[in-house]
């Protein structure tokens, strides 16, 4: 599945990486990443063996977000390009973000911009130390729109609040202090922090990691009343019911490996 502008690779037959491929530009995206990434995620999201993605890119940046050639030819778009183009970026954000297996992002460098997206939609963010963030866009007269729910998302409103307008630059640290990230390592150690992420992942239960991915999207900021309540038991319900459910219970029951992990 492999791109020219993304490497996508299988390390072991439950996990995909994702890298963005253009290090000589800072793996900044243009319209032609965009669409490859949402072909990608479409596809990955889809495939029945895997249960993790992991998101990365090459080189010194994690993404820089647009790519300055493809600015240039923006200055000249009508509104109604403008309004296409955006409506491609924020369907590719959807694409990940919705994207039924969990998705564990990896930066090890500039995260600027549209990259800020990446990293929002990431269900599980690691970064090395030398990593910084920055949503740059009003620096340029812009307004980080389409990035902007996932964003807000992931940091909360109030640090958005001031993020946004500041354009501010933000270390590794401030940004896992804002939750925006979950692990900050070493960047010696940012690889086996990943692996170890995927593989508390891809030890549990298939259908259970997709649901408790969509619980989360699905009762944020839901009022706790009777219709939330009836959906959230009705889920239990469905999932203790199921052969992967029953499996799981009987396996720790019976002080066993459950069947879908692997086994020497």
């Amino acid at each position: 599945m492999t791109t020219p502008t993304l490497d996508i690779r299988r390390p072991g037959p439950h996990v995909a990486e994702v890298w963005l491929n253009r290090p000589e530009v800072r793996n900044a995206f243009n319209d032609g990443v965009i669409a490859e990434l949402t072909a990608a995620f479409r596809a990955l999201g889809a495939d029945p063996g895997l249960r993790a993605i992991v998101l990365g890119g090459h080189g010194k940046a994690f993404c820089a977000g647009a790519d300055l050639t493809w600015m240039k030819a923006m200055a000249g778009y009508s509104w109604e390009q403008n309004r296409a183009d955006a409506e491609r970026l924020a369907e590719m954000l959807w694409t990940l973000y919705s994207c039924p297996l969990p998705v564990v992002g990896r930066v090890q460098g500039d995260c600027y911009a549209g990259g800020m997206g990446l990293a929002a939609v990431c269900d599980v963010l690691v970064a090395s130390e030398a990593a910084t963030f920055c949503l740059s866009e009003a620096r340029l007269g812009l307004l980080p729109a389409t990035i902007g729910p996932y964003v807000v998302r992931a940091m909360g409103e109030q640090a958005a609040r001031r993020y946004f307008v500041t354009a501010e630059r933000l270390g590794a640290a401030r940004a896992a202090a804002l939750g925006f990230v979950h692990e900050v390592t070493p960047p010696e150690e940012l690889d086996a922090k990943v692996a170890e992420i995927v593989a508390a992942l891809v030890a549990n239960g298939p259908a259970a990691v997709k649901a408790c991915k969509r619980l989360v999207q699905d009762v944020a900021g839901r009022p706790v009343d009777a219709a939330l309540r009836a959906d959230t038991a009705r889920r239990i319900a469905d999932i203790r019911a199921s052969a992967e459910g029953r499996a799981g219970i009987q396996s720790f029951l019976a002080k066993e490996s459950p069947p879908w992990t692997s086994r020497p």
